[in-house]
């Protein structure tokens, strides 16, 4: 299973689950899968969506099927798609660089405003660790970063798929991985997310993607809140993070 999956919105009702699929998890990976679309430069067909209110739609049913207790979001946009294309890519793609010293050419360069790698909210430890521990973890589950889209572990989407899988996971398969994604919350998503969150409260005119992050804040916060109130035993960690 590739950790990214690129595929456009598909819908998670429980009539259409499999039998013996739990649609409670199954509700929840999917709405991890579709906040993970909602960070990237929206094509034509995400654009659509966007437009005429289908992804929120798609959202408030996904809900509907949990537990969570989640105030739904309002993801439709009004501006037109090239002015959504272009609050994305000066959010999160277009850096900025000064010359600071004319004599010698000496450059301030910066990333984009907010970033969409984990390991830009985790001064405590460094890219390598963060990724390393990602890598391994996905490759425990038996998962892998799509090759044809080039992305370090730590990205956005990539965590957002992977918890979507774990859902999923233990929707159809394995009810006691819940304690594994207690794991993944605690080392890498909740504080990514928050981190997320506040960086895009700082910034102005950030419309939907600004809400998005702001559910996706409250929707996993909610998640790991609920999963704590169960009585989970929580899985032995290797050194590389992975649970036993």
């Amino acid at each position: 299973m590739a950790v990214e999956d690129e595929t456009k919105l598909r819908t998670y009702r429980q009539s259409t689950l499999p039998d013996g699929v739990d649609p409670e998890p199954s509700a929840r990976g999917g709405l991890y899968s579709l906040c993970s679309q909602l960070f990237a430069d929206p094509d034509d067909d995400l654009y659509r969506l966007l437009a005429d209110g289908s992804i929120t739609e798609e959202c408030r049913a996904l809900l509907d099927q949990t537990t969570l207790s989640v105030a739904p979001p309002d993801f439709t946009v009004d501006d037109d798609h090239e002015t959504v294309s272009a609050r994305f890519n000066d959010i999160f793609v277009v850096g900025y660089s000064e010359v600071v010293d004319k004599t010698d050419g000496t450059m301030n360069n910066q990333g984009p405003p907010v970033s969409l790698y984990e390991s830009a909210y985790r001064s405590e430890i460094s890219w390598n660790q963060a990724n390393l521990d990602l890598a391994r973890a996905y490759e425990y589950f038996g998962c892998e970063v799509n090759q044809d889209v080039r992305r370090n572990h730590d990205h956005l989407k990539l965590e957002l798929e992977f918890m979507s899988y774990l859902c999923r996971r233990e929707a159809a398969v394995n009810p006691g991985i819940a304690a594994a994604r207690i794991d993944f919350h605690d080392r890498h998503l909740r504080v990514f997310v928050d981190g997320l969150a506040t960086a895009l409260e700082a910034e102005t005119g950030t419309g939907v993607f600004g809400r998005a992050a702001d559910f996706l804040n409250r929707l996993s916060k909610a998640d790991i809140e609920e999963l704590a109130t169960r009585e989970i035993t929580q899985p032995t960690t290797r050194t590389n993070g992975a649970p036993d």
